[in-house]
């Protein structure tokens, strides 16, 4: 299955702006690519790429005062098969667990671990270690948590989201890893594509998906607590402890998006 895909940001920038962009497919899809994933900056301005911490590929410029754009469109092969289950997969004991794994078992800026360890061994311990615990904990986010555009917030925490039971897809995976990580399975956040393909359309408008993934046995898996069910052409972007390491864009100064366009297709 080819996918084209792609986006298209604008901002309102009042004067020079240094930025970090984080819109490349993720190294681990570069091999899937069929044209060249480039990101264009109109003015144009130089772009230092980089990799962060997790892996992620970076694109640090400055942006000049006035309108900017960010945009890009590339074509990539998919296998067109839906996420990958694993109903065997066992949870890994913390002992165990790989060094690098170990940061995705602790509290981060959105996901307090320890202010809701106590809630997610009440609502889950009685389930069986593994896949079944994991699915029984994106149930019930799922069936708990109500979604809406209108409920985003920047600064909307795990902790917020299970009190005020309202969110955006990225508030539905930092509960479910909140929960995972407080019951030692290790969690951490993605953010990439994820286009109608395979279930029906949705009306509104496409935007950049967040899903969450788990360390079972020895693999990572992809799972999704919004739309809690395994997706056809999900392409990461990339990933972290939580939205805060992935952040589409950053700013280090003012600027205004004034428009936002994202396509993800199977042609």
């Amino acid at each position: 299955m080819l996918i084209r895909l792609g986006y298209d940001i604008q901002f309102d920038i009042p004067a020079p702006v240094p930025m970090v962009a984080m819109l490349h497919v993720h190294p681990s899809r570069i091999a899937d690519l069929r044209e060249p994933d480039e990101l264009r900056l109109t003015p144009e301005a130089p772009i230092d790429l980089y990799r962060d911490s997790f892996g992620n590929i970076c694109s640090r410029f400055v942006a000049p005062a006035g309108s900017f754009r960010l945009y890009n469109s590339t074509l990539l092969e998919d296998s067109g098969e839906p996420d990958v289950t694993n109903p065997g997969a066992v949870q890994t004991p913390v002992q165990d667990l790989p060094p690098e794994v170990l940061r995705y078992l602790l509290a981060s800026r959105y996901c307090e671990v320890d202010q809701l360890m106590n809630t997610a061994g009440g609502l889950f311990t009685a389930s069986q270690p593994g896949w079944s615990r994991v699915q029984t904990i994106c149930d019930w986010v799922n069936a708990n948590i109500t979604f809406g555009y209108n409920f985003a917030s920047p600064t909307k925490t795990a902790r917020d989201v299970y009190a005020d039971r309202r969110g955006v897809c990225r508030d539905f995976q930092h509960l479910a890893i909140t929960f995972l990580r407080a019951l030692n399975v290790p969690a951490r956040y993605a953010t990439g594509y994820l286009g109608d393909i395979g279930v029906p359309k949705n009306p509104s408008p496409m935007d950049f998906s967040a899903w969450l993934e788990v360390y079972l046995g020895d693999a990572w898996y992809a799972l999704d607590a919004r739309h809690n069910q395994p997706r056809i052409g999900r392409v990461l972007m990339a990933r972290g402890r939580d939205a805060v390491d992935v952040a589409l864009t950053t700013s280090f100064g003012n600027t205004t998006l004034t428009g936002f366009t994202v396509w993800t297709v199977a042609v």
